[in-house]
């Protein structure tokens, strides 16, 4: 897709500070993190969101969810972290290329308080 963000950053023409890569994913620091660890997890090829890539290639699905697994190990996340997918506007997706967040350092008990 030509207009987007993750495409483009998974074809490497907008820069990002790169934490784990794959031949199917990349994970990448987001840029206004929401944690002392926050990581984006996204595929190279565009899904829209986390049903379509359910639907359409459950195998990569779970290959993403690996590697979320592999970047909170790899940031010492061993006291616990959580990964994050929002699936459109109403489920707070900002970005239409399906992308995992993961989110640590810190605690992240629900509710906050």
């Amino acid at each position: 897709m030509n207009d987007c963000l993750f495409c483009k950053i998974a074809a490497s023409e907008i820069p990002v500070q790169i934490v784990l890569e794959t031949e199917s994913a990349l994970a990448f620091r987001d840029i206004d993190p929401q944690a002392p660890t926050h990581v984006l997890v996204i595929p190279r090829k565009h899904f829209a969101d986390a049903q379509e890539i359910a639907q359409h290639d459950p195998k990569l699905a779970g290959e993403l969810l690996a590697l979320a697994a592999q970047v909170a190990e790899q940031e010492g996340l061993t006291n616990g972290y959580r990964i994050v997918t929002n699936t459109g506007s109403d489920g707070g997706q900002s970005v239409g290329h399906v992308h995992f967040h993961v989110l640590g350092g810190r605690s992240l008990t629900w509710p906050p308080g």
